[in-house]
């Protein structure tokens, strides 16, 4: 087979995963038209059509779904004859997908980054940072971050460091204002921002104290997703926040922001590093496991 006739085939491949040219370009490297390109000289070749296209969707044929059933398995294969070929090499070579939540990824990624491309120079790390729950799978990922509550069954989860904790936050001026709060009850007399989900859904801010859980709904004005929106509000006077604890303890430190309620807020669930329990574990991955588990105090998992 020709270099250009597997070329074509893997355009095929990513396509038909993510029913997406444009996505399928960003997983390949390349841009839309060129994948476009080729998987039609694909179908010329074979004098098949194997994807059915629209203005707003992508969809197999009977014959492409086939073609898809056939290749997925052999591309796994290929996949896991170029990374065997690590054992002859120093270090990992290759290219490794990550996602992760834009909100913890500087706290998660930002402290190994630095040590894992210096041991592992042809390692090729591409991260992406987005909030919006992923299905890694469709989107091209090899391995996800997130917290255990939001897994997918069908995932191999890794616990990694570090254990993320909230804290409540308010500026200065704010608390010239208003008393600082010493239980969550206090919080009802309080400007608070709502905690959101990209999909709008509100999560509470939660609080355990010897065995005693509150779930507090605010009822604020205000309403934000974005950490960094959260920290610019608070630091503006305008509410408390409930954000992660490592993004508010620099400006905590400064004087900027004045911490409250901290004996009231426990340590979240673990965070894992998850990846499709039937996928071949590339030697990259691995060297990226083994840098976020590094220092963990619980290996069980």
């Amino acid at each position: 087979m020709r270099t250009t006739d597997l070329s074509e085939l893997a355009a095929f491949d990513a396509v038909a995963r993510h029913r997406s040219f444009r996505r399928a370009g960003e997983e390949r490297g390349v841009t839309a038209s060129a994948i476009s390109h080729a998987v039609s000289n694909l179908e010329t070749r074979v004098g098949i059509r194997l994807l059915n296209r629209t203005t707003r969707s992508v969809s197999l044929t009977d014959a492409g779904g086939m073609l898809l059933a056939q290749l997925s398995p052999a591309f796994g294969k290929i996949g896991s004859a170029l990374d065997a070929l690590n054992q002859f090499r120093d270090t990992p070579f290759g290219k490794v997908r990550i996602n992760a939540p834009n909100s913890v990824a500087p706290f998660v990624l930002g402290p190994v980054i630095g040590g894992l491309i210096a041991r592992n120079p042809n390692l090729e790390l591409e991260i992406v940072a987005t909030d919006r729950l992923v299905d890694i799978v469709e989107e091209g990922f090899d391995a996800g971050i997130r917290l255990g509550e939001s897994l997918r069954d069908g995932m191999t989860a890794v616990k990694i460091n570090p254990r993320l904790r909230f804290a409540v936050v308010g500026s200065p001026a704010y608390f010239q204002r208003r008393p600082v709060p010493t239980s969550p009850a206090d919080l009802q007399d309080h400007v608070c921002i709502r905690n959101m989900y990209p999909t709008s859904a509100r999560y509470p801010w939660s609080f355990s104290r010897g065995g005693q859980e509150i779930d507090f709904e605010p009822t604020g004005p205000l309403a934000l997703h974005d950490h960094e929106l959260m920290i610019e509000a608070a630091l503006a006077g305008i509410a408390l926040a409930y954000v992660w604890e490592d993004r508010a303890q620099p400006l905590v430190d400064s004087g900027r922001l004045i911490r409250c309620l901290e004996h009231w807020i426990e340590p979240e669930d673990w965070l894992y590093l998850y990846y499709p329990t039937r996928k071949h574990m590339s030697a990259g991955l691995r060297a990226v496991i083994d840098a976020m588990r590094a220092g963990s105090p619980d290996r069980s998992r």
